[in-house]
């Protein structure tokens, strides 16, 4: 095995996949991301596996669809049979080294029942060294606002309080006014300080980082001048249809989270309950603020790349980025990330393969169709570590290198679940057991089809209708394309089933397991 390459694995959370100036954006600029992805690839439909943050990150770093891990929202242990990236990278000698946080729960089995990290949803991956650990509460970051002389708030939100300016926040919409620290003491700021001060004296050995921002995750809220970079008038209006009602009248699972919706408020002190009561003035505002924290993620991801080049790093440096998952924005009535909708699972992937067998490739922009259980292993694979036979993903290094893998997965797959509310009865939204609350999609070319355990199945046609609309399921004749799709799904989730043990066999030579390709 060679001397392992650095690893720069950057996530943002809550990162539409639209939102790239180099994927056409009409008025967001990336330019960092930009110059990272023209030296490097850009991979146009990626797809996360699952949502919210739990159960996306799950998948993320164990490389294994949600079906199969089965950490299915947020505060559901991570069983700690899985291994994961930052376990697998130590076998190439890295230590991984997190700055920001991870939100895997830990598996309960494991540990003492007044444990502290059975307190949290939000513990740190196993494998990972917690420099600086931020979790729901962010203490590193307060603390170091409080050393500047901050006043200390009583918790996180109050940091998001904005600066009060008036009439002219009115006037604006409920997200425009400017957070309460300065540009250089954000929360992104401080991460991406924290990281550059450890990698300047690690030079004599590979390092492996995992820099985990929480921008653009609400509350939508950026300090000056960031907070004004973009005129509401100038960003894309959201896509809906022109009523709530019809929009509702879709699905039942749709009308049901149309009207109940939940995650962080678009500010601070606005709950999602009530983002059927914004204005147009608010959700555009909304918008160019989400527009305006990615701005800043993409400075400071620049002042990484360029630390890199300065101190020599970046030509032995694998760098990715990618996000959890996406975000609504307005889309369908709605904010957050717990719908079937493109714009919840669509989300970027930049890789930027230092190694001379990627140079010819360098600015390709891929169409084919992948995943985030692809990027585990795609660094394992970079790292030369063999990859897990948990792993439902496949490594991206062959499109690094100008290549496209023969049968590629021809769609994209993701799922979640919504047992998040249940009842004193044991039941769940729309009056559903919890184990009912499950729902899987196909995403192909043309049609994407998603199928509810027990609530009807829905079917759309991407070429005739890209903004998801009209629901072709019950329409006759369509019903052999449903079949199709319906039977792909079947033969999707049975090729995936969980398989550590399925290829191994116990000989008189002992346990032998052969390694079998998934396609």
């Amino acid at each position: 095995m060679s001397a392992p390459m650095n690893v720069l694995f950057i996530t943002a959370d809550q990162w539409r996949g639209d939102c790239l100036s180099s994927m056409g954006h009409p008025c967001l600029r990336t330019p960092n991301l930009d110059r990272l992805a023209a030296d490097g690839i850009l991979f146009r439909r990626h797809f996360a596996q699952a949502s919210p943050c739990g159960p996306s990150r799950a998948s993320l770093y164990t490389g294994m669809y949600l079906q199969n891990h089965r950490s299915v929202v947020n505060g559901t242990p991570l069983d700690a049979r899985h291994t994961n990236v930052a376990l697998e990278a130590r076998k190439a000698g890295h230590d991984p080294a997190l700055f920001g946080y991870t939100d895997v729960s830990a598996d309960p089995r494991s540990h003492a029942p007044a444990d502290p990290a059975l307190r949290t949803y939000s513990s740190v991956l196993p494998g990972m060294t917690p420099v600086v650990h931020v979790d729901d509460h962010a203490l590193p970051w307060l603390a170091d606002l409080k050393a500047k002389g901050y006043t200390a708030p009583d918790g996180l939100l109050q940091m998001y309080k904005p600066k009060d300016i008036g009439t002219e926040a009115d006037n604006r919409g409920l997200t425009f006014a400017p957070a309460q620290y300065s540009v250089e003491d954000s929360y992104s700021a401080f991460l991406t300080n924290e990281l550059i001060k450890y990698l300047s004296v690690r030079t004599d050995r590979p390092w492996f980082a995992h820099l985990s921002y929480l921008a653009p995750h609400p509350p939508f809220v950026v300090p000056e001048p960031y907070h004004a970079m973009y005129d509401p008038a100038d960003v894309p209006k959201p896509v809906r249809a022109a009523t709530v009602e019809r929009e509702a009248a879709q699905h039942p699972y749709l009308g049901y989270t149309v009207h109940n919706q939940s995650g962080w408020g678009l500010r601070y002190d606005h709950k999602s309950k009530n983002n059927l009561e914004l204005s147009d003035t608010d959700v555009l505002q909304a918008r160019a603020t989400y527009y305006g924290m990615m701005s800043e993620v993409d400075f400071h991801i620049g002042r990484l790349l360029e630390f890199l080049e300065e101190t020599g790093a970046y030509d032995n440096t694998l760098v990715l980025f990618t996000s959890d998952h996406g975000e609504q924005l307005g889309d369908h009535w709605q904010f957050a990330k717990y719908i079937y909708f493109d714009q919840s699972f669509h989300i970027p992937l930049i890789v930027r393969d230092p190694r001379a067998a990627a140079q010819n490739a360098r600015g390709r922009q891929v169409d084919a169709f992948t995943e985030n259980v692809d990027v585990m292993s795609t660094i394992l694979d970079s790292l030369e570590v063999p990859v897990p036979s948990q792993c439902d993903g496949e490594s991206l290094t062959p499109f690094c290198r100008g290549e496209t893998p023969a049968d590629w997965r021809e769609e994209a797959h993701w799922e979640f679940d919504f047992r998040r509310s249940i009842d004193d009865n044991g039941y769940s939204a729309l009056g559903l057991k919890p184990d009912q609350c499950a729902v899987n999609v196909i995403r192909g070319e043309r049609y994407k089809y998603i199928h509810f355990t027990a609530l009807p199945p829905l079917l759309f046609d991407l070429i005739e209708d890209p903004g998801e609309f009209t629901n072709l399921a019950e329409d006759p004749a369509h019903l052999p394309i449903l079949l199709e799709y319906a039977q792909k799904m079947l033969s999707w989730r049975m090729n995936h089933d969980e398989r550590v043990l399925a290829n191994t066999l116990l000989t008189p030579e002992g346990a032998v397991e052969r390694t079998m390709p998934r396609r």
